[in-house]
């Protein structure tokens, strides 16, 4: 039981705080005086309601004034093994068939144009990314892959930059945070995968699908990271043709700031 005397320590205590705060306010807040004899007197009869009231103001101060307030990354979540992305798609972890996703027959005699129209309409309202890539950059991405089949990618977090890790394995690039891989290695559950399918490659065009966890990317971002990969793997810039052979060849001479700097140049 709290004796008496503590707990008239701790009202005298808080009742001085208070009084400090009340002097404060009335040097700094030019409206103290039309309000003076009211706050004083629930500081006089309740100082610590007084000190709660001022606490949930100076909250509300912090808040942005315009616009919802950008959602930090629970970072916790990394933490806690989760299982991979799993729907008709991506059950199979080896060589993955586009079978799996719709009838081959319809669009055997398409043309590669209403092929690409088909594909993004019927995944236009999915929480996927999609994509029909031209055969010869699929041709440059699976060459240079086999080179570099783990990379690492930046996305804007609302306090700077997170960084995804990559890994080409059959026809699907798997993703995931590098901090959620350097607590779990291998074991890693993916944030996005992006499936290659070449079926209608005869026609000059490989369908791109890319599933991705809502809990840790966004589509803006799943779509950013889908960009990043063409820009790497199916371009021939001088300077992320060197990023990947150093991140693979020469991990020690490899700078995280070098792929962000790559990132802020982009023109959109």
């Amino acid at each position: 039981m709290v004796s008496r005397a503590a707990r008239s320590f701790h009202m005298s205590s808080v009742r001085e705080q208070s009084e400090k705060v009340l002097e404060e306010m009335k040097e700094k807040n030019p409206y103290f005086g039309k309000y003076a004899s009211k706050i004083a007197a629930v500081q006089q009869s309740s100082p610590e309601e007084f000190l709660s009231r001022l606490d949930s103001v100076e909250k509300e101060k912090q808040k942005p004034k315009f616009g919802p307030s950008q959602v930090e990354r629970d970072y916790s979540e990394l933490l806690k093994p989760k299982t991979t992305l799993a729907t008709e798609a991506t059950r199979d972890t080896s060589h993955r068939k586009l079978s799996d996703i719709m009838r081959i027959e319809l669009i055997e005699d398409k043309s590669a144009d209403d092929i690409k129209h088909l594909w993004l309409e019927y995944h236009k309202n999915k929480n996927v990314i999609t994509a029909a890539i031209p055969v010869d950059q699929f041709n440059l991405m699976m060459c240079r892959a086999k080179k570099c089949p783990v990379f690492i990618l930046p996305i804007p977090r609302s306090q700077g930059y997170e960084f995804i890790m990559l890994q080409f394995a059959a026809n699907t690039v798997h993703f995931t945070p590098l901090l959620n891989y350097q607590v779990h290695k291998e074991n890693a559950p993916e944030c996005l995968n992006m499936t290659l399918f070449t079926e209608c490659s005869d026609k000059g065009i490989v369908l791109m699908r890319g599933e991705y966890d809502t809990k840790v990317l966004n589509a803006q971002e799943a779509q950013c990271l889908a960009n990043q990969v063409q820009l790497y793997y199916s371009q021939n810039n001088e300077s992320k043709v060197h990023l990947l052979e150093t991140f693979t060849k020469n991990p020690d001479k490899f700078k995280h700031m070098d792929i962000i700097e790559e990132l802020n140049n982009l023109k959109i």
